[in-house]
């Protein structure tokens, strides 16, 4: 069941497990995928720490990175991973995950999951999936819009807030940069002033904990994505980018003239989604729909696209801020 916080909003669900290895046949499935999520509505927390043979009070090093921040289609997922400042993640072969096959990055995940590996017990992460639902929900409010670098920093603090509450002695942060990387370095690193942080470009290539963050991000996405598509029993929509040609024709073919698409997958905030629910464009409908807060007020859906609160929910942070 979801709470709703003041605001009305969801709250941010946080479920804390120890890894493990899940499979379904011979496909690994990251147990950051969560069960309970699959209706790909609502954005939620998974965390995965360290054997607790492992002293958390020694110094800790965490690294922050994103996947999916560009696409149309599916969340954006955030992930932290955090290990002993002593461990050396190069040796495992931890290095820029932009450079590594898909194929790798989930072996390479799975072997941070197998307890049965010695580096296994010290390494921790988390990942914060932001659902495409909750992210178009933000950026669509008519005021106080929600825009996607505020959801990012806002999911970033509290991933980050998440472990040091768990009782980790964070000693150095690295992120790998939303937006000016100083004006963003100097907010993390007031937030968090225990800790130096570092915020750069292309922190992926440079720190093996933003790696490794990057490698939890890009493997849950993918999965994510990939039951989504089966479970709307879809052959092939691309890459999910605007770019992509073939997703493109997925989303001219798929949108309803009154509802859009289904299965929750689409970012309605994104222009792509916009131009194709255009009034005259594609069959669209006008439809009036009245807002659940003020049944005085009526909006139309396909007239100005932006107005989609109640198609979206309640305003409101996504993680409670």
């Amino acid at each position: 069941m979801v709470k709703k916080n003041e605001k009305g909003s969801d709250e941010l669900r946080t479920a804390v497990e120890p890894t493990a290895i899940n499979k379904v046949g011979d496909v690994f499935l990251p147990p950051s995928l969560s069960v309970k999520e699959s209706n790909d509505l609502h954005t939620y927390t998974f965390r995965a720490d360290v054997d607790d043979s492992v002293s958390r009070t020694q110094p800790f090093v965490l690294g922050v990175d994103e996947a999916g921040r560009g696409p149309v289609l599916g969340p954006m997922v955030y992930a932290v991973a955090f290990c002993p400042t002593e461990l050396k993640l190069s040796e495992y072969g931890f290095a820029d995950s932009k450079q590594l096959t898909a194929e790798k990055r989930t072996q390479l995940l799975q072997a941070v999951c197998d307890r049965n590996n010695p580096a296994s017990t010290s390494i921790g992460w988390a990942t914060t999936v932001m659902t495409a639902r909750d992210i178009s929900r933000g950026m669509l409010r008519r005021v106080d819009k929600y825009n996607l670098n505020a959801q990012a920093h806002d999911s970033t603090i509290a991933l980050i807030q998440s472990v040091l509450k768990a009782g980790y002695n964070i000693s150095e942060i690295y992120v790998d940069t939303v937006g000016p990387p100083a004006v963003y370095q100097a907010k993390l690193q007031n937030r968090f002033p225990q800790a130096k942080v570092t915020v750069t470009k292309k922190a992926d290539s440079l720190f093996p904990i933003v790696s490794l963050a990057s490698i939890c991000a890009k493997v849950t996405r993918d999965a994510h994505l990939e039951r989504t598509r089966e479970a709307l029993d879809i052959d092939n929509w691309g890459c999910g980018y605007s770019s992509d040609s073939q997703t493109t024709a997925w989303l001219r073919k798929n949108v309803h003239p009154v509802f859009g698409w289904k299965g929750h997958v689409v970012r309605y905030s994104w222009q792509t989604a916009k131009n194709l629910l255009e009034i005259g464009k594609n069959g669209m409908v006008d439809m009036d729909w009245h807002d659940e807060q003020d049944k005085q007020s009526v909006i139309t859906m396909h007239k100005t696209t932006t107005d989609g609160r109640s198609w979206f929910g309640s305003s409101g942070n996504l993680f409670g801020a």
